[in-house]
């Protein structure tokens, strides 16, 4: 079954993106205008040709401290969040059932963290929040540091001191330059390490379908007056597949999903979901990384 596929070009006006908008993944500047938010459409998401990467006009403004403002006790399997991230344990597990050294860039509340110990993984985590990093290690006695992945000093570590698998559960799309970012994730990982990541698919089903709703003004979401977008960038399979083929890495499987388990018997197989689980391996070190953008 393939892949249903809606137009998203937003009418048959010209939406080039300005000369001052180029792609953060590839470098073009052969960016069209994919779709909108806010109540004026005044942020603009702009999708390149070349890579397909969907990038975010920074000029509007971001707001990524939305996403640390509470804790939620990481014992407490009642809560969505603790389920969502006992999913993502459960998919580690299938796919990479070894032991190692972890770490989870973005902890949040340190639930992946918990599993992963319970399972046997020596963990650590790294957290932007200093809120956060300090309540999971009050709450599980797990060391978090506090850093921004983008800004993290790239330093010769020794193999013994680097990790067979780093985890990012919803920070790929948060990062502005994630072939940076993707260099330092491999200066952490010992030859061959895997890296597990999280993201929205953008062209999941349900994603073009409220694009198109609202293209059509079928549907028009009311935002608060003070929102501005926390994404700086939205995948898909082609624009994922170029950062990782140009950062020296292979990838091992892709899937969707979403938090209702009917429905992922659907999207594990037909890759349509609105949410996406991947692995991907460093590849030897004589394996050629591109440097081109």
């Amino acid at each position: 079954m393939m892949q249903p596929e809606i137009n998203d070009s937003v009418n048959d006006m010209d939406h080039s993106a300005s000369s001052s908008v180029v792609c953060r993944l590839c470098g073009s500047s052969a960016l069209h205008l994919h779709y909108t938010q806010g109540n004026s459409d005044e942020f603009s998401f702009y999708r390149c040709s070349v890579c397909k990467l969907v990038n975010y006009d920074l000029s509007g403004g971001l707001d990524q401290e939305k996403y640390e403002q509470s804790f939620d006790d990481p014992l407490d399997e009642g809560i969505r969040t603790n389920r969502a991230k006992t999913a993502t344990f459960e998919f580690l597990a299938r796919h990479l059932p070894g032991r190692g050294r972890l770490l989870e860039i973005g902890c949040g509340n340190g639930r992946l963290l918990h599993l992963s110990r319970q399972a046997g993984w020596t963990v650590s985590g790294l957290e932007i929040s200093a809120f956060l990093a300090q309540e999971v290690t009050r709450r599980l006695g797990i060391p978090v540091i506090v850093a921004d992945i983008g800004e993290y000093e790239m330093t010769s570590r020794p193999n013994d001191d680097k990790y067979d698998l780093i985890v990012l559960r919803h920070v790929l799309e948060h990062l502005p330059d994630p072939r940076s970012v993707m260099a330092v994730i491999r200066s952490l990982l010992v030859e061959e390490g895997h890296v597990l990541l999280e993201f929205p698919n953008i062209e999941g089903l349900d994603c073009q379908c409220k694009r198109w709703l609202r293209r059509m003004r079928l549907m028009h979401k009311k935002y608060p007056p003070s929102y501005k977008p926390g994404h700086c960038n939205e995948y898909c399979r082609k624009s994922f597949q170029y950062l990782v083929d140009q950062t020296g890495f292979a990838l091992v499987t892709w899937e969707t999903y979403s938090h209702d388990r009917i429905r992922n018997l659907l999207f594990n197989q037909w890759h349509i979901g609105g949410k996406v689980r991947t692995i991907i391996r460093k590849k030897p070190r004589n394996a050629r990384v591109s440097a081109s953008r």
